[in-house]
């Protein structure tokens, strides 16, 4: 604002220096120069007004993109919420469902362990590392989960679990 003032104030006082010296018959060229400073003022203010006008539209623009922004994230953490609230119930009852499962194949509880870590994708020596027991452990300890339950190996036991999850819902044979 004060820079678009200062053009148009120096404008405004080349166009009253133009009129007095035009009274006073001055020459041609100084009378140029003068017109040029005033032209220069109010173009400059102009354009100063210009941008104040665009950065002004833009700030509105951001506020908008903000408002609209804070909305979109409102609501997906609404619906964030929602679904960790439906999916905890969700996990809380598949995590019964293998409990289940496991107690019928006859597991200990270092084998259900080990059967939970091989479901989560975990290899032999990550899942030595977490339990500190040896590699050969961990390795013998899947073993013994798969002869229990009937199963050829580590897809086999994540196929066992999976492909009632991943069926559509009518075609889901009960538990």
């Amino acid at each position: 604002m004060a820079l678009m003032g200062g053009f148009t104030l120096v404008a405004l006082l080349a166009a009253a220096d133009l009129v007095s010296d035009l009274d006073e018959g001055v020459t041609l060229t100084h009378v140029g120069l003068e017109a040029c400073l005033l032209a220069v003022g109010f173009i400059g203010a102009i354009l100063v007004a210009q941008r104040l006008i665009s950065a002004r539209r833009a700030a509105q623009d951001a506020r908008q993109l903000v408002a609209n922004l804070e909305k979109r994230l409102e609501e997906t953490e609404a619906e964030a919420a929602r679904w960790r609230d439906e999916s905890r119930e969700l996990i809380g009852g598949l995590g019964q469902a293998l409990d289940r499962q496991f107690e019928r194949w006859g597991l200990s509880p270092a084998e259900k362990e080990v059967a939970l870590l091989l479901l989560k994708g975990l290899a032999h020596k990550e899942i030595a590392d977490i339990r500190s027991i040896s590699e050969a452990t961990a390795r013998q300890q899947a073993r013994a989960v798969y002869k229990k339950g009937g199963l050829s190996g580590r897809h086999d036991l994540a196929a066992f679990f999976l492909e009632d999850l991943l069926l559509p819902s009518e075609r889901r044979s009960p538990p």
